[in-house]
């Protein structure tokens, strides 16, 4: 086959434009192709399937109120079908970092609709006079209302997904929690030994932070389910017929299953972004917590009080070095979700009175943080699940530890207290719990320092009832 023979033509108000003969695509994306080489970032599948099913909520109601014929409506909803089980995914190849609010991302949709619909009615790609991209796929729609409505439906969507993965992570650390129950160990303030706690009251906070998240990520499909589809290009539904503004939600809520609501104000919803802003913050509070707990369970595998499972070979130079590299990475992941929440908060006030033109940054951001903090809640549970706790190394630090006597105060005082450690200090002993068993006897030591003791939500007042 000739060179010229790969190509077929197709013309916008700006020329002609050669089209690989395979591609679904057309002249729209083409541009996009050739204008946007920013890098190999493409836009997300999460984020054109979404827009699959805002066209095809529209395509339905279209049909229903009788602006799509019996002919090219079912083709299209054949061609929705198909692209949303994953046939197409290789036809949409736009880098994520495009300019136009998305225009050229909406246009890859429609183009690659309109062509599987022209093959599925028995006619050749790129003859729009049949089904057009934009009278037909686009029809009643604008970017600026299907791209801001489906990036919030792919959000919710990912968000779901990312409260199943959290939920996984609390539930391994709640085993956990569990398993150290009964291993007393010395607490850490500023870096340095303070009181004794159990091993399982350390891993019970890993838990309890991310309960909190799961929590507020559930709260986020509420910020996200009042959408602009409707309103077309700045929200006052120009173009588009009033019963297919009413319709089309209904459709699009059938479609997802989600709880979606066509907003009041639809040049709001249109012209603002804060929304996102709002649900970043969340992510971003999720974020600092697998940081901090990462970083806890580093210096845990430091100390040598946990074992963490090995994972690889630790250093090209330093044989039997093994590195906490699962931890590592899902602190850079942290790090990364923080830095994207950054991103979308610069997008959301960069927009310019009725629509923000750097959506598609904001999208790439979101949708990337919801899918690298899945990804690390995953690593995470099973990296978690096989960690060992080190009882031996625990005690050795527990018994040497001088802080360990502030458990005591409430049985023997301040003052008595302070005094066995100047004496402790004076025998240049290294076991200061052997020392009080001495000093105080076995049976309250071994009461003072069990974990029964230290769970206890403080202790019985001496000569009071307990009215626990």
């Amino acid at each position: 086959m000739k060179k010229e023979e790969c190509f077929r033509i197709e013309q916008d108000s700006l020329g002609m434009v050669n089209i690989p003969i395979d591609a679904y695509w057309g002249v729209h994306t083409q541009r996009a192709i050739d204008n946007f080489p920013v890098g190999s970032n493409i836009v997300s599948l999460k984020l054109i399937k979404a827009i699959v099913l805002t066209k095809k909520a529209a395509a339905i109601a279209n049909i229903e109120l009788k602006y799509l014929n019996n002919k090219i409506g079912p083709a299209m909803l054949r061609a929705f079908d198909e692209i949303l089980a994953g046939e197409f995914d290789d036809q949409f190849p736009l880098d994520a970092l495009q300019g136009g609010a998305g225009t050229s991302t909406n246009m890859n949709v429609n183009e690659v609709v309109a062509n599987r619909a022209l093959e599925i009615l028995g006619h050749n790609k790129g003859e729009y006079i049949i089904v057009s991209p934009i009278d037909h796929v686009n029809m009643h729609q604008s970017t600026n209302d299907v791209y801001p409505t489906a990036l919030k439906v792919a959000s919710i969507l990912c968000f779901k997904e990312l409260s199943g993965s959290v939920a996984g992570l609390q539930g391994v650390f709640e085993k956990k929690e569990k398993e150290f129950t009964d291993i007393v160990k010395v607490a850490r303030t500023q870096m340095q030994e303070a009181v004794p706690i159990t091993m399982g009251q350390e891993f019970s906070t890993f838990a309890e932070c991310l309960s909190r998240d799961r929590w507020r990520i559930f709260k986020c499909e509420e910020r996200l389910r009042s959408v602009n589809i409707g309103g077309t290009a700045v929200g006052t539904g120009l173009c588009a017929p009033r019963k297919y503004i009413f319709l089309v939600i209904e459709k699009l809520r059938e479609l997802t299953g989600l709880g979606l609501a066509r907003a009041e104000n639809l040049m709001g919803e249109t012209a603002n972004a804060d929304s996102f802003v709002e649900v970043s913050g969340i992510l971003k509070a999720h974020a600092c917590n697998l940081i901090k707990i990462s970083n806890d369970l580093r210096l845990l595998s430091a100390l040598k009080e946990i074992k963490l499972p090995k994972k690889q070979a630790g250093s090209s130079i330093m044989p039997s070095k093994v590195n906490p590299v699962i931890l590592e990475s899902v602190i850079q992941v942290g790090l990364k979700a923080v830095a994207n929440d950054s991103i979308i908060t610069s997008v959301a006030q960069r927009g310019a009175l009725q629509i923000n033109e750097f959506l598609p940054l904001l999208a790439d951001a979101l949708l990337g943080s919801l899918m690298i903090l899945k990804n690390a809640n995953k690593m995470l549970s099973d990296h978690v699940k096989d960690i060992e706790a080190d009882r031996g190394q625990c005690s050795y630090y527990l018994e040497r530890s001088k802080a360990i006597i502030t458990a005591f105060v409430p049985e023997i005082g301040y003052e008595r207290c302070e005094k066995y450690i100047k004496e402790f200090e004076g025998t240049q002993g290294d076991n200061l719990r052997r020392f009080l068993i001495d000093k105080l006897g076995k049976d309250l030591v071994e009461n003072v320092l069990s974990s029964q003791y230290l769970m206890a939500l403080g202790h019985k007042e001496k000569g009071l009832k307990d009215n626990g």
